[in-house]
């Protein structure tokens, strides 16, 4: 089964993340920062990241996606970006996900979390029925 890295430093959303996944047959990893996320990325390379926009260590999801689509042994992996932006701002992530300079990601998902939205997305992602 796929393997999934996690990396959002609320510990409550990732567990609540792992045991659904979990639940699925995922093996699921976790790093609680952009800086130990994208080390976890180069060590595991993961088939999926799930990766939150805000961050506490100053290095938030929108420079760790960048950095993971310019490194040529990950910029494979598919990212799916957790985001409560919306709910706060009113941005649409939709209509910017996949533009290569803004957002290099290939999806996102509103907080607070649907799992079954969460789940339809990674397997979307993962091409898995």
């Amino acid at each position: 089964m796929a393997k999934i890295l996690i990396v959002d430093d609320d510990p409550d959303i990732v567990e609540s993340m792992r045991v659904v996944l979990e639940s699925q047959g995922y093996r699921v990893s976790c790093a609680a920062s952009g800086q130990e996320g994208m080390k976890m990325t180069r060590q595991e390379s993961p088939d999926l990241i799930i990766l939150d926009v805000m961050m506490p260590d100053g290095m938030d999801g929108f420079e760790v996606a960048r950095e993971i689509k310019k490194d040529p042994k990950v910029k494979h992996i598919p990212i799916l970006m957790l985001t409560a932006i919306k709910e706060k701002t009113g941005l649409d992530f939709q209509k910017e996900a996949g533009d290569e300079e803004w957002l290099p990601v290939e999806d996102y998902c509103s907080k607070p979390l649907n799992h079954d939205v969460l789940l339809k997305k990674i397997k979307k992602l993962l091409g898995t029925k």
